[in-house]
């Protein structure tokens, strides 16, 4: 009996292990406002980019659906502007920041991963790839990005989104 009793609480903790990584919280790896803090000398100005309609045409291709939002927040100082951007990887949002200078990607950070799969898109081996790439005229990015197998929803939607932020970036000097 003793044997049987041992093996269900075996199996109940490991259960509910897998539980909690399936329906826990949110993966916050680093809040929004800490972001913000880190990727400026100096205090940045909180400023708002309007979306008229030829801005969210361009952000539905880019996205490959409409645009919801009728303006973006954003932090700017010397040039330098940071975007705090979601996108649905398979089926949960995933929250990123991107620092933006010279219309180059100088940070992207996973914030908030919210899917089950993919989490691997949060570590540096991933997002360092991202550093120094611009957007070409015709639209994507400049340079090819290494997937990561079993994370490809994940991976797309950052791609996407580190394009959102390149033309946003260029929209938030007009």
């Amino acid at each position: 009996m003793g044997n049987l009793r041992t093996g269900f609480a075996c199996l109940f903790t490991v259960l509910a292990g897998m539980a909690s990584t399936a329906w826990g919280t949110d993966g916050v790896y680093l809040e929004p406002t800490e972001f913000i803090g880190q990727s400026f000398d100096g205090e940045p100005g909180q400023k708002v980019l309007w979306l008229d309609r030829e801005v969210k045409s361009q952000l539905g291709e880019i996205l490959g659906h409409p645009y919801k939002g009728l303006r973006i927040r954003y932090w700017e100082l010397a040039g330098r502007t940071a975007w705090i951007l979601e996108e649905v990887g398979k089926v949960e949002l995933i929250t990123a920041g991107f620092v933006v200078e010279d219309d180059k990607l100088q940070r992207l950070q996973v914030l908030i991963y919210r899917e089950t799969h993919g989490w691997e898109v949060r570590y540096p081996f991933f997002t360092n790839q991202f550093r120094g790439t611009g957007r070409r005229q015709s639209g994507g990015l400049d340079r090819q990005i290494d997937g990561i197998s079993g994370a490809t929803l994940s991976v797309n939607a950052l791609v996407r989104l580190s394009e959102v932020a390149l033309y946003l970036h260029t929209q938030s000097r007009r």
